[in-house]
């Protein structure tokens, strides 16, 4: 498993981060939430996001694809702001053929939000950040169907 060298946003610290992990990463030097942004694939989604002990957001997203590229920067700034509640998984749905069988992608980006390894919320396209926001929030906080 690969890890990731991430800048504290509170103190400029570098911190060397995990695709997978128990909690959420924290700054080796202030001790506050770091931003968890990594990549997954067909082979390791299980375990980077099905198996995360917080909310995950998973982009599937493709290099050529424009709103993709728009909505990008609006997730990281959103991963960001709730570093310690979500962690953000990018996955390229090109290299992953058989996550977008799975979930039944028919275009991007589409956006879902996993707890406990459950899909509890989906958005398909890109949108701005004041849609978003609200949308993470809510799924956030919603539990999976039993």
């Amino acid at each position: 498993m690969s890890a990731k060298i991430v800048t504290c946003p509170n103190c400029q610290h570098r911190n060397r981060v995990p695709a997978s992990a128990q909690g959420s990463p924290r700054c080796g030097n202030c001790h506050k939430p770091l931003p968890w942004i990594v990549d997954a694939g067909d082979d390791d989604f299980a375990e980077v996001v099905e198996q995360a002990t917080i909310p995950v957001l998973v982009d599937l997203w493709a290099p050529w694809c424009g709103p993709c590229r728009m909505v990008s920067p609006v997730l990281e700034q959103l991963a960001t702001e709730k570093a310690g509640e979500v962690k953000l998984v990018k996955v390229n749905a090109d290299e992953a053929p058989q996550l977008s069988q799975r979930f039944e992608v028919r275009s991007i980006p589409t956006l879902m939000v996993f707890r406990n390894g459950q899909v509890v919320e989906k958005q398909i396209g890109a949108a701005p950040a004041q849609v978003l926001r609200p949308w993470l929030e809510g799924a956030l906080h919603k539990e999976p169907a039993s």
